[in-house]
């Protein structure tokens, strides 16, 4: 019976992933769309990047991870929801990485990051020009050298350092699908964790 449902688990949990990638990138892909036209002042690229970048992402990561625990019948371990949960985590990571990255970023809009970097330092020019403190004009300014350089960086990505943010993503995954395990585990009657 373990075997079985452990197998089940990473095949939900493949299945999930695939959805919630998809989710995921179109999360992502709105939000481009929402800072290059909506986004005209700080306090809203403020809100909308908590919104699209955070709220909504771990949102919908929750809603499916009780969607793959109901779909095994609702009682795992921690060990099996840390299993199914990294599972789901690292196949929408990959998925989101080629519809996202690589389809839409180089196909769609090969200017995202370019479109991006425009509309947050025209956001940040016209907080400057509304504000008559000085220091708020030069902190602004110093804002946006700060955006300015992580944008060039952005640009000139190596292989080593897509190797590098690779292992890196996977370390955040595993430890963010132990976070969530330990959330929605529910354990069978009887069993030790």
């Amino acid at each position: 019976m373990s075997q079985e449902t452990d197998k089940e688990i990473k095949k939900q949990g493949l299945i999930k992933g695939v959805f919630l990638g998809l989710v995921i990138s179109a999360i992502s892909i709105i939000y481009f769309y929402f800072m290059v036209t909506a986004a005209k002042s700080a306090v809203i690229i403020t809100f909308g990047s908590m919104v699209f970048s955070y709220l909504l992402p771990l949102t919908a990561a929750a809603l499916f991870s009780l969607s793959l625990r109901k779909k095994i019948g609702g009682l795992w371990t921690m060990r099996q929801a840390g299993t199914g949960i990294f599972i789901m985590f690292f196949v929408s990571y990959i998925m989101v990485f080629i519809i996202k990255d690589q389809v839409f970023a180089k196909v769609i809009e090969p200017n995202m990051v370019q479109k991006t970097e425009t509309a947050m330092v025209n956001a940040l020019n016209k907080l400057k020009d509304e504000t008559t403190k000085p220091e708020e004009k030069k902190e602004a300014d110093a804002k946006i050298v700060e955006m300015k350089k992580a944008f060039d960086a952005e640009k000139t990505v190596t292989i080593g350092q897509q190797i590098q943010s690779l292992g890196i993503s996977i370390i955040f995954l595993f430890v963010l699908s132990i976070i969530f395990a330990a959330f929605f585990k529910r354990e069978p009657v009887g069993s030790a964790s």
